[in-house]
């Protein structure tokens, strides 16, 4: 009997999705749709206590494998339900979801992005954020200068840490020509959900004349590239 191609369609489509979440990370908008979905979703941060004190994915729970009551909590979560995990990139949610499965969890979907991609996407949170930088005023910034660089990220993220002596070395070069604007999940998370770019931290974007001429996520080749785009600007 041949099998119609449109039924071999959807178990391929089946069987991708459900590697990808035994596997690997999940894209934001696969991760957020399937927390909808569930009625009392059973959703994981695996950043640290503090962090997760100052902002973290609405009816999340901390866990990390390095407290001492992680097997206690760990038993008040469904290993037949699907469980999703995030962190900042994916470095702790990774080993934490690679536990999940080996303790028999079927469904362990973890963010691609982290947190980063959550927000970036302009999903809410939960943030005890001071005194952050207003959209209106993002905006005027981004207006009355040439030139703009826009740092967006987290002071607990190790890689965003490696952004800040590329941009000192840009203060030097460029001096007040160029406007640098640091952004932070702590403080800045409503700004950074609205603009609706941001995939993962850190997250770059060069403004000229008011428009996006550059938006890159990680630190790959990060000073040649931003070097590139300012000696053309400026």
């Amino acid at each position: 009997m041949k099998i119609p191609s449109s039924f071999l369609t959807i178990l391929l489509l089946f069987g991708t999705i459900l590697i990808k979440a035994q596997n690997g990370p999940t894209p934001v908008a696969v991760f957020a749709q399937k927390i909808a979905k569930e009625k009392a979703p059973q959703i994981i941060d695996a950043r640290s206590a503090e962090e997760f004190a100052l902002n973290h994915i609405n009816g999340a729970i901390y866990l990390s494998p390095n407290d001492a009551d992680y097997e206690q909590k760990l038993k008040s979560f469904n290993s037949n339900k699907s469980v999703f995990v995030y962190s900042i990139g994916n470095g702790r949610s990774a080993v934490l979801a690679k536990d999940l499965r080996n303790r028999g969890f079927q469904e362990v979907y973890e963010l691609e992005g982290g947190i980063g991609s959550w927000v970036g996407a302009g999903n809410a949170i939960f943030t005890n954020a001071d005194k952050p930088l207003s959209k209106n005023a993002y905006d005027q910034l981004v207006a009355s200068n040439k030139v703009v660089l826009v740092d967006v990220g987290s002071k607990y993220c190790g890689a965003c840490k490696k952004v800040k002596p590329v941009l000192e070395e840009l203060r030097q070069k460029y001096g007040t020509s160029l406007k640098i604007v640091e952004l932070n999940l702590e403080n800045d998370p409503d700004l950074i959900a609205s603009l609706k770019t941001v995939t993962a931290f850190p997250y770059l974007i060069i403004y000229q004349d008011g428009k996006p001429v550059l938006k890159k996520a990680g630190i790959k080749d990060l000073s040649q590239e931003l070097n590139q785009v300012l000696d053309k600007a400026l």
